[in-house]
């Protein structure tokens, strides 16, 4: 037997519920992993509780939980190529990524492990490391541009802020006061998000903002729209399929080839930092989903195995 969060209905954390489960084993064409860490991300409880989203993503109840994972493929299916045995792994697997195994096809969404990254932060770059990379490849970010980044201080955002720093360009994020010397850390210019975004920002860059992401919702696109940035150099992540204005609409499958390696490169190079606010054992998934859905989280929530 192994162990797996799974949920039988929709709702908030209190849904989530580990329980024992059949062992599952590698097919043909398929690895296991043993997982050791498992990155939260918004997606994943907003899928737990709202039924209108899971079922955009085809999730109906029962169903396993998380997506971002790291650990050690312990058994190798037939005709499965790329990975052996003992190799250190992370990736995404929708609904599945907090248990003790999960079984995947290697096709997609499964990278080695670099020597000298750690599992746990191996287990939180998928879905906003690579969704980062989206959203300024969406705008052509280059260097010279004055971004202004909606969120800055999430999840995405702390991923946006330093790959935007390390293009060359000067980054506005918004966040909320108490977020601010946080921000400073990664070379962002903070402002604070609410009512009068664009009156602020045009205060701290009078001399204009040339690309902008909103990570959040809507406000820092629109605020951005108001401040004369074009459409196409902005792009949202949160704002639903029909973004205000014309902006681009984009997430983390819309990643370019290499994407992942430029980030896992930085971090190795120490270029880029993966700041864990809080580790959580898996017995424990509740307590770590209901700070993770709080909003307020510095960094990245990491389940342990």
């Amino acid at each position: 037997m192994s162990r797996a969060v799974v949920y039988e209905t929709f709702g908030g954390p209190e849904v989530l519920e580990l329980r024992d489960a059949p062992e599952p084993h590698a097919g043909p064409g398929e690895v296991r992993v043993r997982v050791s860490a498992a990155g939260l991300n918004p997606m994943d409880w907003l899928l737990a509780e709202r039924p209108e989203a899971a079922a955009q993503f085809g999730i109906t109840v029962p169903s396993g939980f998380g997506y971002d994972f790291a650990g050690v493929v312990d058994e190798v299916g037939g005709g499965a190529t790329g990975f052996a045995v003992g190799d250190r792994v992370f990736g995404g697997a929708l609904g599945k990524a907090a248990a003790d195994f999960l079984v995947k096809t290697p096709a997609e969404a499964l990278w080695h492990t670099p020597e000298g990254i750690s599992d746990e932060v191996a287990g939180t770059i998928p879905v906003a490391g690579l969704t980062a990379a989206a959203a300024l490849a969406a705008i052509d970010l280059r260097a010279g541009d004055t971004v202004l980044v909606g969120g800055a201080a999430g999840g995405v955002g702390v991923f946006a802020v330093q790959l935007a720093k390390l293009a060359g360009a000067r980054v506005i994020g918004t966040a909320s006061q108490n977020t601010f010397e946080f921000l400073r850390k990664f070379g962002a210019e903070p402002v604070a998000y609410g009512p009068r975004l664009a009156d602020r920002v045009r205060a701290l860059a009078p001399e204009g903002v040339s690309a902008a992401t909103d990570l959040f919702g809507t406000e820092t696109a629109e605020a951005a729209l108001a401040l004369g940035v074009p459409p196409e150099r902005i792009s949202t992540i949160a704002a639903g399929p029909n973004p205000p204005g014309g902006v681009r609409a984009t997430g983390g499958f819309d990643a370019g080839p290499g994407a992942m390696e430029r980030i896992t490169d930085a971090i190795l190079a120490g270029r880029l930092t993966v700041p864990i606010a809080a580790t959580f054992p898996i017995e424990q998934i509740r307590e770590a989903v209901a700070r993770q859905a709080g909003r307020h989280v510095h960094g990245k929530i990491v389940i342990t195995l």
